[in-house]
């Protein structure tokens, strides 16, 4: 395992769960695009409702004990301690254990009383179904922290695409036969989302067949073990910071829903904002579902980007921390400013491209057509440009983590939180604004968080990265490429309508086949990519000599 482990460098592993990502995307994408189609935006408001409420209670129980686990297993490992791996694990699996039960009891027995305060009362179904996921990710979690803290990312990667495999055929079954029958929209959106819980399921299943030899491997060494107590005290230090500031987050995004929902339906019943939505079948409340369902969608097309961003964070913590245990300040830097260029060079161009082309991409991904699209057009140009302020973030934060000052931001997540909930709740009652605040609250958010984390880092951390020079080359690449792309686009956009599905496709393939080539020359001209940063990934002479660096 040990010997697996280190041939495994930090891109190298990256470069495995963005693959993993990759193939986990485009199958998401024939999951929940035809999802939209079966239950349409309504039905796709209950579903992320259910979701949003799970990823708060998922986050409790998941978001800092992974990494927790994971930076105390990469020192004990690097140190030989292997011993001390499995006290690390154990102790792990009762926390992960303990936190899951909880967040899976707590969504069966509260998932009535959840919807209803989020003004929601048909998602309970879809939040029942999807409770026993709360568990199953706490298992999940514990086996892919024991991987992950010794480098190998290779379990993480092929569970992550088992799970996207079996939500896609269970979900969309469900969904497509409930809805068949019943024609019941809550039921078919509880139907859709037990196609996750399955696929959770199944990873438990999977992964545990990998750790439990893996775990049997581990030399027998000699070092003093610490107590369990001490341990878990340890675990807990860390992670309690860090699920403060993430789930965190996450509860003050559920509580943004609440805020904005109230404004919306009293907009729409006062006649201020989109009052014409509202007929004899469709109330405001429906009404205002409607609109968040057109919302959810956008943030489902803008996370597929920000999902590559989580295998560089997942990757840089325990890659610098076994540097910084063995004081090997060098390649501290070196890891910290690699991991800078790798997330500028996928984050930019996605963020600018997004925000370019965001009429065509929601015609094409979402389906919609007439005001539906120009609403989601709107909402996608703002939440094109949080893909690269989000990168910042994921950086920054995970930077820090590895530097032991997993607090620093945490506390800016949530000042910047509570300012984001004043925001959307001042904007959402502006008709003039809309479900718009709730993107633009995010940017202002995101914007704040980073800028506080980049001048945390410069304060605080010994080994300073060059950031500003490390992403100075890949922001001018995603420059040009989004004046090319800008320029394909609106000679096309002069011949045709993103209002057709055809038509999408033309005005998205074009642009986005010219901007991959012009990203591409700029790259290499520019030298934004580094022949050490090929190195470090698998094929990596190889890929340097194609790029010619």
């Amino acid at each position: 395992m040990a010997e697996t482990s280190k041939k495994q460098t930090f891109l190298h592993g990256a470069a495995l769960l963005a693959i993993a990502t990759a193939v986990v995307k485009v199958i998401g994408a024939f999951y929940k695009l035809p999802l939209n189609e079966v239950i349409g935006p309504e039905g796709y408001a209950y579903f992320t409702t259910a979701y949003d409420i799970y990823s708060v209670l998922l986050l409790i129980s998941t978001a800092g004990l992974p990494v927790a686990m994971s930076r105390l297993i990469s020192q004990a490992s690097s140190l030989g301690h292997y011993n001390q791996v499995r006290r690390i694990y154990n102790a792990s699996r009762i926390l992960f254990l303990a936190l899951g039960l909880f967040s899976t009891l707590f969504m069966l027995i509260g998932c009535k009383a959840l919807a209803q305060g989020l003004n929601q009362p048909n998602a309970w179904v879809a939040i029942a179904c999807l409770a026993p996921c709360a568990l199953f990710m706490g298992v999940i979690s514990t086996y892919r922290g024991f991987f992950q803290g010794q480098g190998n990312m290779r379990p993480t990667s092929n569970s992550q695409m088992l799970e996207a495999v079996f939500m896609l055929v269970v979900g969309l079954a469900a969904a497509f036969t409930i809805m068949y029958f019943t024609q019941d929209i809550a039921l078919a959106a509880g139907g859709a989302i037990l196609g996750v819980t399955v696929s959770c399921l199944a990873s438990v299943i999977f992964l545990r067949s990998k750790q439990v030899p893996e775990y049997q491997q581990l030399p027998q060494t000699n070092e003093e073990v610490a107590a369990y107590g001490t341990t878990i005290k340890r675990l807990l230090a860390i992670a309690v910071p860090i699920t403060i500031g993430t789930a965190g987050l996450q509860l003050l995004t559920v509580l943004e829903t609440g805020l904005y929902m109230d404004r919306l339906v009293y907009l729409m019943e006062s006649g201020q904002y989109m009052s014409h939505m509202i007929t004899a079948e469709m109330d405001a409340q429906r009404s205002a579902t409607v609109l968040k369902g057109i919302y959810d969608m956008a943030k489902t097309i803008y996370n597929m980007p920000c999902a590559f961003i989580i295998p560089i964070t997942v990757s840089v913590i325990p890659a610098i921390t076994a540097n910084l245990t063995l004081n090997k300040d060098a390649d501290v830097k070196a890891t910290e400013e690699s991991a800078a260029r790798v997330t500028g060079l996928l984050s930019m161009p996605c963020a600018v491209g997004l925000s370019v082309l965001a009429a065509p991409v929601m015609s094409l991904l979402a389906g919609h057509t007439g005001e539906q699209l120009t609403l989601g057009a709107q909402l996608m140009t703002i939440m094109g440009l949080n893909v690269f302020f989000y990168a910042v973030i994921q950086y920054t934060t995970a930077t820090m983590q590895a530097h032991g000052m997993a607090h620093i931001p945490v506390i800016h997540t949530l000042i910047c939180g509570v300012g984001r909930l004043v925001v959307v709740y001042i904007l959402s009652g502006n008709p003039y604004v809309g479900i718009l605040a709730a993107p633009i609250g995010t940017a202002l958010c995101y914007l704040s968080i980073g800028i506080l984390n980049l001048l945390a880092i410069r304060k605080f951390v010994p080994q300073k990265p060059r950031l500003l020079t490390n992403l100075l080359r890949p922001g001018l690449s995603a420059l040009l490429m989004g004046a090319a792309v800008f320029g394909v686009y609106r000679l096309l956009s002069s011949y045709l309508s993103a209002d057709s599905r055809l038509s999408a496709v033309i005005l998205c393939g074009v642009p986005v086949m010219v901007g991959v080539v012009v990203y591409f020359v700029c790259v290499i001209l520019l030298k934004a990519i580094k022949k050490e940063d090929c190195m470090l990934l698998p094929k990596g002479e190889k890929i340097a000599k194609l790029l010619h660096l």
